[in-house]
Parts: C-alpha cells; sequence; structure tokens
C-alpha cells in the first residue's frame, strides 16, 4: 500500500552554476509543491500505512525552513535545483519516516522532478 502527502511552499532561488545569462540564474521564485509518499503494509488494526498527521508533522520543521525564505541561504541548498531540494527533503525526512518511497518537487505546474531514494544509502 502507498500512501501520500502534499504540501506547498513559496520560496526564491537562483541557480548559481548555470552558465551565464541563463534566466534561472538570476534571482527568482516559485511555489513550489512537494508530495512526500510512504510504502508499507496496512495496518491491520489501524487500517492505514502511516497516520497523516505523522507526515505533516514530520514535514512541519522543513515547511518552517522552506516558506518564504531562499534557498540558497539554506545550508545543502546552496545550489537548489528541483533535483537537489528533492534528494535535501529525503534525507531529512527518512530518519522519522522510514517507509518514505518517493520524494515529488514541483516548481511549475508543469516541470518537477521525482526521487526515490536512489542513490541514499538506507538504514536496515
Amino acid at each position: 500500500m502507498e500512501i501520500y502527502k502534499t504540501f506547498t511552499f513559496e520560496s526564491a532561488h537562483r541557480l548559481p552554476n548555470v552558465v551565464p545569462g541563463h534566466k534561472c540564474g538570476r534571482m527568482h521564485g516559485h511555489s513550489y509543491e512537494v508530495t512526500v509518499r510512504l510504502r508499507g503494509p496496512l495496518d491491520p488494526r489501524l487500517g492505514w500505512v502511516r497516520d497523516f498527521g505523522d507526515v505533516s508533522a514530520a514535514f512541519k520543521p522543513l515547511f518552517e525552513r522552506l516558506d518564504h525564505h531562499v534557498l540558497n541561504e539554506i545550508e545543502g541548498l546552496e545550489n537548489p535545483t528541483s533535483e537537489n531540494l528533492a534528494r535535501w527533503l529525503w534525507a531529512k525526512l527518512v530518519p522519522s519516516l522510514p517507509e518514505l518511497s518517493e520524494v515529488g518537487v514541483k516548481e511549475t505546474a508543469s516541470a518537477g522532478c521525482v526521487y526515490r531514494g536512489d542513490d541514499e544509502p538506507r538504514a536496515r
């Protein structure tokens, strides 16, 4: 079974490593949409994989660090591409949500990425 919860926040950033003159090298903002997915067995007594309140509680401190902030100023997000943001979110969420299966980041209605912990070691 897989569950998901979606969060939104507003942030500014610029991409420092793009070629000179690239539009993303200038400071700009996005209305980000983050989808956190968890995969696990359905608890036979509770009837769920995980309480959605647990997912919200895990995301809350991240929301407070990201919303209406400049991403480049956050440690670990000096080059805040969607891909790097997804990996950063994964690393922050997986300790409290070990069932984490996917973090999706949309920076516009038509552009985003999905990260599944592909290059992160998982604690067992």
